[in-house]
């Protein structure tokens, strides 16, 4: 039966697959993938030989349609990223969308994603929360930020590395320096490690230790 499955990988860990997950990826008539070099080794630890097509933000656009008419041709697809859920700050919502249009069964099976055990991991109230994933680096930044600062909810982002000190320093202007948070880094994986103290206190540890890894930063509502 055609079928979009979406299938959450490892964010860092390997064994954070599920079986049925391994399962799904094997029984696939296709397997599309953000990047078949990364997801090949993950693919060929957990012996699956299904076919692999690229899939990413700089393509789908165009291969979204050929997709769909493939699909619907009778074809078993599982989409996943580089890691964790696909369409969570990764390409996977395009198509998502497209097989909604067009009638197709999607089944997406719950695994990994890089913000619930940072937001849980935190401390912070994580009853009312609200992901913002990756801040825009330049053209509507601002704006987003001087959006949130009345923010009640926790706050979720990702970062990168080279970009952390910029967001703590703009997280200070916009929220104040006093205001709570956690930086969680490289989760799952060898060098996993959460930070958590005032925006302030953070910006001095990482003026002293420099960031090195992927980030999730919790962020505490205004009170």
């Amino acid at each position: 039966m055609a079928k979009l499955y979406i299938v959450p990988t490892p964010i860092g860990n390997l064994e954070d697959i599920t079986l049925r997950a391994i399962r799904i990826l094997k029984e696939a008539d296709l397997i599309l993938a953000e990047d078949t070099r990364t997801s090949g080794k993950l693919l060929k630890h957990l012996q699956v030989q299904s076919p692999m097509q690229s899939h990413h933000m700089h393509n789908e656009h165009k291969t979204v349609p050929g997709l769909v008419d493939r699909i619907l041709s009778g074809l078993t697809v599982a989409l996943i990223s580089d890691a964790g859920t696909p369409a969570i700050s990764d390409p996977g919502f395009l198509l998502t969308r497209a097989c909604v249009e067009n009638g197709i069964e999607i089944e997406c099976l719950p695994g990994a994603t890089a913000f619930v055990p940072a937001l849980v991991n935190s401390g912070l109230p994580n009853d009312r929360f609200v992901f913002e994933g990756f801040l825009p680096v330049k053209k509507g930044r601002q704006t987003r930020l001087k959006f949130l600062e009345n923010e009640t909810r926790t706050m979720i982002f990702y970062e990168s590395p080279h970009k952390l000190l910029k967001t703590l320093g703009d997280f200070s202007t916009y929220f104040g320096e006093e205001r709570s948070l956690s930086v969680s880094r490289e989760l799952t994986k060898l060098h996993e490690q959460t930070i958590r103290g005032t925006v302030s206190e953070l910006i001095v540890h990482f003026e002293q230790v420099a960031p090195r890894g992927e980030f999730v930063i919790v962020v505490a509502g205004k009170t």
